[in-house]
């Protein structure tokens, strides 16, 4: 009988849900930005992502993309998750942001969370990280030899546009 009352408790309990949870960041060291302490903070929307930012570059930066990894106990990715973020980061500029786009996870309480920026654009170059799953999927996996590499391209779309001079 006790334990059939042990049970249902355990059965009838909500989803583990932490107020803050601390994720692991695969830094990209050609990358111009750099993240550190990043944590997901839980609202009733679901989590949103707070970091620190630094910029490393001579450019204003206006965005990023990044994939957040929910890794299972036995090291088995069991969500990756890409957004593209807006931020305004001067150059040479350290600022805490929160991106205020919910993520939703179902979350046991066992999983490691694991983040990597996979692009930083700003109006004169995009900086774009090449075979980035490949990478993200083989730190996880504890193979700390493969470094991803980083394609920076001029940014045809954003970039001002330069007076034309006719003769």
């Amino acid at each position: 009988m006790v334990l059939a009352v042990v049970l249902s408790m355990v059965l009838a309990q909500p989803p583990f849900v932490a107020s803050e949870l601390s994720v692991q960041v695969f830094q990209v060291l050609e990358l111009p930005i750099a993240v550190t302490d990043t944590v997901l903070i839980h609202s009733k929307t679901g989590y949103v992502l707070k970091c620190v930012l630094s910029n490393s570059s001579e450019f204003r930066l206006h965005g990023l993309r990044y994939s957040l990894s929910v890794v299972d106990s036995m090291n088995v990715v069991k969500t990756v998750i890409t957004r593209s973020e807006g931020v305004r980061l001067a150059p040479f500029q350290t600022k805490t942001v929160t991106f205020i786009s919910p993520v939703k996870l179902n979350l046991t309480g066992e999983e490691r969370i694991v983040l990597m920026l996979e692009q930083a654009i700003s109006m004169t170059y995009i900086w774009d990280v090449q075979k980035a799953k490949e990478s993200l999927r083989a730190y996880i996996a504890g193979d700390y030899s493969i470094t991803p590499r980083v394609l920076r391209v001029t940014n045809q779309v954003d970039a001002p546009v330069r007076p034309r001079v006719l003769y």
